[in-house]
């Protein structure tokens, strides 16, 4: 297999793993199209918001998997005898394929979650110490504001961030770990937009408290 196959095997495999719609699919198991009930997402947030955490949780840790899963399978067997840049693009563009895939997945007319949980499990696979700089920012801002989209915003520019301050550390930089980084904190925005909106306007919902009228 050459590189440039290897590379474009781990972008395909990752954005058919991150196209698995299980929360689409935990709400037809309940007999309902999440899409029509709560904020209209497919993700975990919105699952535990209609269905509870007994369904919910399983989805985000699926959600989770699936963007961890192709890193993994793309590290450990098609790129481990690439060059280490060639590992590292690889493995990024599996990642991007699965957070891609989440977002705009093809079973569902290319409409999907916001990607978080997916980020997520990609992180702990390309840049583990990533994924627990932008959790920790999540938690802080979740508990202290019960914002979901909030945390997930700042959890985002927490990963980012996370990486400029390591390499910046070790001086030892990777353009495209550090590029896709500062993706993922534009993608969660954006995908976000309607939350900011709603978040200015005070008519945002918070976790565990009544939806203000």
């Amino acid at each position: 297999m050459t590189s440039t196959t290897a590379v474009l095997l781990s972008a395909a495999v990752g954005y058919l793993s991150g196209a698995l719609p299980f929360g689409y699919l935990a709400g037809r198991l309940k007999g309902i199209d999440i899409r029509q009930h709560g904020s209209g997402n497919i993700g975990a947030t919105n699952v535990i918001r209609v269905l509870g955490k007994g369904i919910g949780i399983p989805v985000f840790v699926l959600d989770l998997l699936k963007g961890w899963l192709p890193v993994w399978l793309a590290s450990t067997l098609w790129l481990a005898d690439l060059s280490m840049s060639l590992q590292s693009a690889g493995a990024v563009l599996a990642g991007l394929g699965a957070v891609l895939g989440h977002m705009f997945t093809f079973w569902l007319g290319f409409k999907g979650g916001k990607g978080v949980a997916t980020t997520a499990g990609v992180l702990l696979g390309v840049h583990w110490l990533a994924m627990i700089g932008g959790l920790g920012i999540w938690l802080i801002t979740f508990f202290a504001t019960r914002y979901v989209s909030l945390a997930s915003m700042l959890a985002g520019v927490g990963v980012a961030g996370t990486m400029y301050v390591e390499m910046s550390r070790t001086r030892v930089w990777d353009p495209v770990m550090l590029g896709f980084g500062v993706l993922v904190m534009v993608l969660v925005v954006v995908r976000h937009r309607a939350n900011i909106g709603r978040l200015l306007q005070g008519t945002e919902p918070q976790a565990g408290r009544k939806k203000p009228e």
